[in-house]
């Protein structure tokens, strides 16, 4: 079942997310039902989707990027790295399906080792790198009632509105 994005304005994206307790037929109806969601986002597409954005404040995010699939239920950050300057080309434009179509570029450590359950119950440590970091730390941030215009606002950062076919520069208001 495709579920349904919180606007960026619920007040559920800003709780910090429950520990998921059991992994039963509920948690897992869910995780089907959220890789359903992301795969038929296509305006824009997602990567990434913490069951915060679908209204249910859990600790527990799916990821589908190239290679990288992962269910991740309960993650504890164990490690990260440093934030590397980049050149200014070489930023990376962070989005979010709950405030579609916004782009900034987000300084965030280059690396990140957590360890999460999976949907099968086993317990993993796994350290991430490059844009993977970038993904799995957006969405640790959603279970924390954080979002990436937090970030905007922080590092002082542009906001771009993106209409099809050019980023236009936006106010915060």
């Amino acid at each position: 079942m495709i579920l349904k994005f919180l606007d960026i304005k619920d007040p559920i994206l800003r709780q910090k997310a429950k520990k998921v307790e059991s992994i039963d037929k509920k948690i897992l109806g869910l995780i089907a039902d959220m890789k359903e969601t992301l795969s038929e986002a296509d305006d824009p597409e997602g990567i990434g989707l913490a069951a915060p954005q679908v209204g249910k404040s859990i600790q527990l995010f799916i990821v589908n990027f190239e290679k990288l699939n992962r269910v991740i239920i309960n993650p504890k950050v164990l490690s990260m790295g440093e934030i590397k300057k980049t050149k200014k080309k070489e930023k990376t434009l962070e989005g979010c399906l709950s405030l579609p179509h916004y782009y900034g570029p987000i300084k965030r450590p280059n690396e990140v080792t957590i360890e999460y359950i999976n949907e099968n119950k086993e317990t993993r440590q796994e350290k991430f790198k490059g844009f993977p970091a970038h993904i799995i730390q957006h969405e640790i941030d959603h279970l924390n009632g954080r979002l990436f215009i937090d970030h905007i606002l922080e590092q002082n950062a542009p906001l771009y509105l993106f209409d099809g076919d050019d980023f236009e520069e936006v106010e915060l208001t």
